[in-house]
């Protein structure tokens, strides 16, 4: 006998692979972030590491300073926009719970569906199992009356 489908499995194949997409793009914004934190801090070593000449010209120093100042603008820029793609990689993994939350909740109502599926099989065999003992009880008892009265 072909037992009855679950009724949301388009639904559960449609929420996995929704799941499957929210989880490869949490990847994907957690390692943007993670690249934008570290180009920030290797423009941050790097500024840092930039000296100043011991003698230089009152031209040459205004020009270093001002290219002081924009690298530290960008190191600014920087780290602000490292910032920025670590808050959306927190918002698609809260995504990605989400639908992982949805997928777990059809997953669960399958499991109870396979169960009852089960119980049911087994509660059958068991009335099939009863009815074949309680027949051979029947006429093993009606085999003996047979032979009293016949006796």
């Amino acid at each position: 006998m072909k037992q009855p489908a679950f009724r949301l499995e388009p639904v559960l194949r449609l929420r996995r692979s929704e799941e499957k997409a929210a989880s490869l793009a949490a990847a994907a914004a957690a390692r943007e972030a993670t690249a934008a934190a570290r180009r920030a801090e290797e423009q941050a070593t790097a500024l840092t590491r930039s000296r100043l000449p011991a003698s230089t010209s009152h031209g040459d120093f205004v020009a270093a300073m001002v290219a002081s100042r924009t690298a530290a603008a960008d190191v600014a820029a920087a780290r602000a926009l490292a910032t920025a793609h670590a808050e959306q990689a927190e918002v698609v993994r809260s995504q990605w719970t989400a639908a992982a939350q949805r997928t777990k909740g059809l997953e669960r109502l399958r499991e109870r569906h396979v169960a009852r599926l089960q119980s049911a099989a087994d509660a059958a065999e068991a009335r099939t199992v009863d009815d074949l003992v309680t027949r051979q009880h029947g006429e093993a008892r009606r085999r003996e009356e047979e032979a009293t009265w016949t006796a």
